[in-house]
């Protein structure tokens, strides 16, 4: 978990949260939230489930990637070491490619799996670039539906959008995000 501190710290800054509010919703000390975001302090897997639910993210994202040689950690992530997140009940699975959170923009890797679709429309305070690497995906962004093949990209600015894949192959896409939403 050597970068749970700082995956933290990017995700509660992203949502613009201070330290001492995650202390109070968490019903901790601003002192033991500090070690935490710090690595000096362990949370346990009962108060991390508690931040995830601050933070609105899957507890499986504050889980570090797989161990990797020294001169690796930070700069690159393996295929077999990639972080899934979110939740695949929509179909949608997503790893992390980027190494930690602490960037400015995440990049994810995305499958869409055949016959899968979020109906609700989503709408996040981000800017977002993606490119459909294989597949076909139907966009919605904002009223208007794009449908979307291999090598085609798209961007989002904050506007409401959902995705379907009404097609009996999965669709992948690499997704930019910025700033970090995981």
């Amino acid at each position: 978990m050597r970068s749970l501190g700082a995956d933290l710290r990017a995700l509660r800054k992203a949502r613009g949260i201070t330290l001492a509010d995650l202390a109070q919703q968490l019903d901790r000390s601003v002192g033991w939230m500090s070690q935490v975001e710090r690595d000096l302090s362990e949370p346990s897997i009962t108060e991390l489930r508690q931040i995830a639910g601050v933070l609105n993210v899957p507890m499986s994202i504050l889980f570090g990637q797989a161990d990797a040689p020294a001169e690796e950690v930070g700069h690159i992530v393996r295929k077999g070491q990639r972080r899934q997140i979110g939740s695949t009940v929509a179909g949608l699975v997503e790893e992390l490619l980027s190494p930690d959170l602490t960037d400015d923009f995440e990049v994810v890797h995305s499958t869409f799996r055949p016959n899968s679709e979020i109906s609700t429309p989503v709408k996040r305070p981000t800017q977002e670039v993606g490119y459909i690497l294989s597949g076909k995906l139907d966009l919605w962004i904002d009223g208007r539906t794009y449908r979307l093949q291999s090598g085609d990209s798209f961007r989002i600015r904050g506007e409401p959008f959902r995705w379907m894949n009404p097609y009996d192959v999965p669709a992948v896409a690499i997704w930019v995000i910025a700033p970090p939403v995981y």
